[in-house]
């Protein structure tokens, strides 16, 4: 039975996976993961943050980029180039082939959830990897230019416009992944990943009641702060604060979850914050630069869900 529940989505939250991943038996966790970025490129059906989770907890990551597969070749790339067709949005070949299966598997009628166990199965990954919703929920942000689609923002326009909203188209219509409602009467805590709180958790957080289902649980629900002394540790969490007029802090991301969240998961860096905020924190390291760095955290911000519990 599972115990816990991390909602993740982008780098950030999947470095916290694998450390959860490390310390608790596979049964034990699931992790449910932000499809608002998900979109189609060039015909095929892209699930960037599921990818980005996969790859990492197989061990298939790019650690150099950040993104993709390791030992990628780019042959399709270069080919495609010489087509003059479009390259801002790099697809490695091996990365190809996985976007490939899941294009064809979509349209022979399976849900995202049946096609990304399938995917985890094939690579070794023992843990369950639950989409959001097998809905499509797509991330609008908005800038004073107009509306971008959330992959022309961060990475064709490597997040250089001004950020004064967003939307998720769907999440009325969308309902939540059954496999995820399954899960909560019966979770000893759920832990928001260090992932940006604006587009990799409120696209979960806004299908249907979901966030007031949360918030209604017995278990506690605790935030990881992905904001460290005043800065992102990684992506434009910091930056979007900034332009949305809300302080880059720590204790603004803790607001943000207001109402949600029983607990709060503050760096050593933002020590002075502990005892001020709204809901019950803990100090711990949480910038993760290593695997001892993941395992250290998920057992830090286990021990603070056992103590809330």
């Amino acid at each position: 039975m599972v115990d816990y529940l991390a909602i993740t989505g982008g780098v950030g939250g999947a470095k916290l996976a694998l450390g959860l991943a490390h310390v608790l038996p596979a049964d034990k966790v699931a992790f449910a993961v932000n499809t608002g970025d998900d979109f189609e490129h060039l015909g095929f059906a892209i699930s960037p943050d599921i990818d980005t989770l996969t790859y990492t907890l197989s061990d298939l990551a790019n650690k150099e980029l950040g993104w993709g597969r390791k030992d990628e070749t780019w042959d399709f790339m270069d080919a495609l180039e010489h087509l003059g067709g479009e390259t801002w949005f790099r697809l490695g070949d091996r990365d190809l082939a996985l976007h490939a299966f899941r294009t064809a598997a979509l349209r022979d009628g399976r849900s995202l959830t049946e096609i990304t166990a399938e995917i985890c199965q094939r690579l070794g990954i023992s843990q369950t990897v639950l989409p959001m919703s097998d809905d499509p929920v797509r991330t609008t942000v908005l800038t004073p230019d107009g509306p971008l689609a959330f992959q022309h923002y961060f990475v064709r326009d490597r997040c250089a416009p001004a950020v004064t909203g967003f939307e998720f188209q769907g999440a009325d219509k969308a309902k939540l992944n059954p496999e995820i409602e399954a899960l909560l009467p019966d979770l000893k805590g759920v832990i928001i990943c260090p992932s940006n709180p604006f587009v990799s958790v409120d696209p979960l957080l806004t299908i249907g009641d979901t966030r007031a289902r949360l918030a209604a649980l017995d278990a506690p629900v605790v935030a990881v702060s992905p904001i460290v002394g005043g800065t992102a540790i990684k992506g434009p969490t910091a930056k979007m604060m900034a332009e949305l007029d809300i302080p880059s802090t720590a204790a603004a991301v803790a607001a943000h979850y207001d109402g949600l969240i029983d607990g709060f998961v503050l760096d050593t860096q933002d020590a002075a914050l502990d005892g001020t905020l709204n809901v019950p924190s803990t100090v711990t390291q949480s910038v993760m630069l290593t695997l001892h760095d993941r395992i250290a955290l998920a057992e830090a911000t286990l021990e603070f869900l056992a103590d809330l519990g």
